[in-house]
């Protein structure tokens, strides 16, 4: 962070200092041209996967990552960061591997498993707290390896290396319980999240095994990494498991409102929450209704903290636009979510006031284009849902000068909603007035 900093002010300074330069034509037209040439150069080289199906490392490409794997087992690998250096290197070379390379991650994923193994039937017998530390770091790269490899692994091949992958990890997590291994607890998982990513609803095979740990990192309100890992989980959960969750939700819930209203916790942690509140919405449907009224009043309460803010506090700046961003998802969630029961809708209708006034507040504002985006995409969901009744306050200045704002953003997806909810504002005036 400070490195991005520090080049942030270096570029402040020399378009402070050399205006006449930065802002020459032909600036903008290589930066432009670097642009284009490297879209160019994806379109030709990968196909709808964003995978090529070889590329220049191929012929050497099994030879380093057997000597990256030696180099993690040297002597002295914890000398000058080694271990660290090989282990990152082995996960860059994995996540940019091309198809033809498939085979080698394969093999790699049994290598990271045994080592795994290994390493966890070596814990029992190391006494030295320095060794215990060298062996939690070793733990937290064979988990940060394990995410990288499950995202290149075919999901008819995940089966296969499901149970020893889980088994491993849960080993890692019981061995964490109740020890001063937050980077460990947290490194295992969001291994695990990449595993529910990748087996979906068959995830509900190790879901009774893998709860009292999603369990005691929600309840781990000191370590925010871990809480904020563990929320992510249950996220990913709620979009792989849907309905098959529900049994699960109300103890869920229940710690996910105690995160909420936690003084211990850190700040950051907290919208997190509000979105996840969203994904279970999403998840469940109409089955949602026996938690709405609790969760719209903290989606209130967060909206209505956002209101007096000192434009040169940086850094509550950055908490509100994330808390504004994550009340938007969470809402989006829950009208997605709602609105197939006419029941259901007419409950959501209750709360457009709020709902409105919160995307009024982001378009009176300078939000960033990943506000603006998930604004749009809300606009987009209550013209849809609720048609004439919202027309008036989506058809307003400030929301018409933040769509537009969004259709010229760089950001694709923030484009694409933007361009969808001016596209559902101009059929519902249409309709309206014909």
């Amino acid at each position: 962070l400070q490195v991005r900093d520090t080049a942030a002010w270096c570029i402040g300074r020399v378009c402070d200092s050399c205006e006449e330069v930065v802002t020459r034509q032909e600036i903008l037209a290589i930066s432009s041209l670097a642009k284009a040439s490297y879209d160019v150069a994806c379109r030709q080289g990968t196909d709808n996967t964003g995978e090529p199906e070889s590329y220049i490392l191929t012929p050497c490409f099994e030879a380093m990552i057997n000597e990256l794997l030696k180099a993690t087992d040297r002597a002295d690998a914890h000398v000058s960061n080694l271990r660290i250096a090989a282990f990152e290197t082995l996960m860059e070379l994995i996540k940019n591997s091309p198809k033809d390379c498939y085979e080698v991650v394969q093999k790699t994923t049994l290598v990271v498993l045994k080592k795994l193994e290994q390493l966890l039937n070596m814990e029992n017998s190391v006494e030295s707290s320095s060794h215990k530390s060298q062996l939690r770091d070793l733990e937290s790269l064979l988990c940060a390896t394990l995410q990288s490899v499950l995202r290149k692994i075919r999901s008819e091949d995940i089966p296969f290396i499901g149970d020893a992958i889980m088994t491993g990890l849960i080993q890692i997590m019981q061995r964490c319980a109740g020890k001063e291994s937050g980077g460990v607890m947290e490194d295992a998982l969001m291994a695990v999240s990449t595993l529910v990513e990748a087996l979906g609803n068959r995830f509900a095979n190790y879901l009774d095994a893998f709860k009292p740990y999603l369990v005691a990192g929600l309840r781990n309100h000191e370590e925010a990494q871990v809480c904020s890992a563990a929320i992510g989980v249950l996220a990913d959960l709620c979009r792989a498991m849907e309905t098959g969750l529900t049994p699960y939700l109300d103890e869920f819930m229940e710690l996910l409102s105690q995160i909420v209203q936690s003084s211990i916790v850190n700040r950051d942690v907290k919208p997190s929450v509000l979105s996840c509140f969203g994904d279970i919405a999403l998840a469940i449907g109409p089955g949602f209704n026996r938690y709405f009224d609790h969760v719209m009043d903290f989606l209130l309460m967060a909206a209505n903290s956002t209101q007096d803010l000192d434009p040169d506090d940086y850094d509550k700046v950055e908490y509100v636009e994330q808390l504004l961003e994550s009340c938007v998802e969470a809402y989006t969630g829950i009208v997605q979510g709602m609105r197939n029961s006419n029941s259901e809708l007419q409950l959501v209708a209750q709360h457009l006031p709020a709902m409105l006034q919160l995307v009024n507040t982001i378009a009176s504002r300078t939000s960033p284009e990943s506000l603006i985006g998930v604004a749009a995409g809300l606009v987009g969901d209550l013209v849809t849902s609720f048609g004439s009744v919202v027309l008036p306050s989506v058809d307003s200045h400030p929301v018409s000068a933040m769509l537009t704002r969004g259709r010229r953003s760089k950001s694709a997806r923030t484009k694409s909603l933007a361009v969808w909810a001016t596209k559902e504002i101009r059929k519902l005036k249409a309709i309206s007035t014909s």
